[in-house]
């Protein structure tokens, strides 16, 4: 009986040391006497130690803190600039054959190709258009993460320090802005006022009563206010009428 339950004993170990359970959101690339066999998983699988091997590779989005980087934009304006990664595993073979460590080496891509599409933009573009730049950098990383079974999902640029005499820079910017709007706004405030007058003038220019009628409201106004002068309009029909009277005839 012995000589049965030793090599049913060592058959029942090797068989319990070869289960692995892969859950749902893992893969396990299986490897025999060192050469790649097969991607397995989810479930319950077989791996025989001392002759297969498996590495696990999580398939779930992996989010990705792109440490801060001194950029110097396209107008020599140094600034500090960190952003967030969200990628995942898409070919668990080619992460593990292609690359050492995938999440290392997409770490120093995302670093590097940060610091290069900044590099090309100047200081406003890096503060208006995040979303553009966000899209090229997500479009560079995810080429160039292609060959290591890696899907770069989403890249967003998180801050963009600027030190203390940039920040003074841009505020003395942004009131000559504001001042620079405030008085084309009084222009052509002005603009279309003495466009009014001019409408005005040729109005009652080709109309008399209307002059009349503009004598009497200015004489209504005058009469309502507290004044110790008080001038009376003269008609110009009256002036003509007077020098034409004169001996000279001037």
């Amino acid at each position: 009986m012995i000589g049965y339950l030793v090599p049913l004993g060592l058959v029942l170990g090797l068989l319990f040391l070869s289960i692995r359970i892969v859950p749902e959101y893992q893969r396990g690339v299986v490897f025999f006497l060192g050469r790649f066999q097969a991607v397995k998983g989810p479930g319950l699988i077989i791996v025989v130690p001392g002759i297969q091997q498996m590495v696990r590779v999580d398939l779930r989005v992996i989010t990705m803190d792109v440490p801060s980087q001194d950029v110097i934009s396209r107008d020599n304006v140094t600034v500090r600039v960190n952003a967030v990664l969200y990628f995942r595993v898409v070919d668990p073979e080619k992460a593990v054959l292609q690359v050492e460590d995938y999440y290392a080496a997409t770490s120093q891509l995302a670093q590097t190709t940060l610091r290069s599409v900044l590099g090309q933009h100047e200081l406003d573009e890096m503060l208006a258009e995040r979303d553009k730049l966000n899209a090229d950098i997500q479009a560079i990383l995810d080429v160039q993460t292609d060959a290591w079974g890696i899907k770069v999902t989403n890249v967003e640029i998180k801050h963009v320090d600027l030190d203390e005499s940039m920040v003074r820079a841009i505020a003395r910017q942004a009131e000559a802005e504001r001042e620079r709007r405030a008085k084309i706004i009084h222009a052509e405030g002005e603009l279309q006022a003495a466009e009014k007058l001019r409408q005005a003038a040729d109005i009652i220019s080709t109309n008399p009563q209307a002059l009349q009628l503009r004598y009497l409201q200015t004489m209504a106004d005058m009469a309502t206010q507290q004044a110790t002068i008080v001038a009376f309009p003269m008609p110009m029909e009256f002036l003509r009428g007077v020098q034409g009277d004169r001996p000279d005839g001037r």
